[in-house]
């Protein structure tokens, strides 16, 4: 069982807008942990589900669009766990940016 790291992101931009612009943006999602690259992604409704590849480890994760919200949650093996707390000050600060 992994180290889950959740957060919540609050917009304005309803479901179909939020989902438009993460799915421009996921991209970027690699980027907020140092040598993480997306592996694959695939929309189920309003969920993105996708998996980060990064020190050999796979961050299993999703991103739950909601009318005002965004949840994120990025199941980290237990090699990445003792980064969670950076992680996650990470994805607060730079996953409202995928919504810009």
């Amino acid at each position: 069982m992994g180290q889950p790291v959740t957060a919540n992101i609050a917009h304005k931009l309803g479901t179909t807008e939020a989902k438009s612009r993460i799915g421009g943006g996921i991209h970027q999602i690699g980027e907020m942990i140092p040598g993480a690259s997306l592996s694959n992604q695939r929309w189920e409704e309003d969920t993105l589900h996708f998996t980060l590849d990064a020190m050999g480890q796979r961050i299993v994760s999703e991103m739950q669009v909601r009318e005002q919200e965004v949840y994120v949650i990025l199941d980290l093996p237990p090699l990445l766990a003792m980064f969670a707390n950076k992680i996650k000050e990470k994805l607060q600060k730079e996953a409202p940016k995928m919504l810009e």
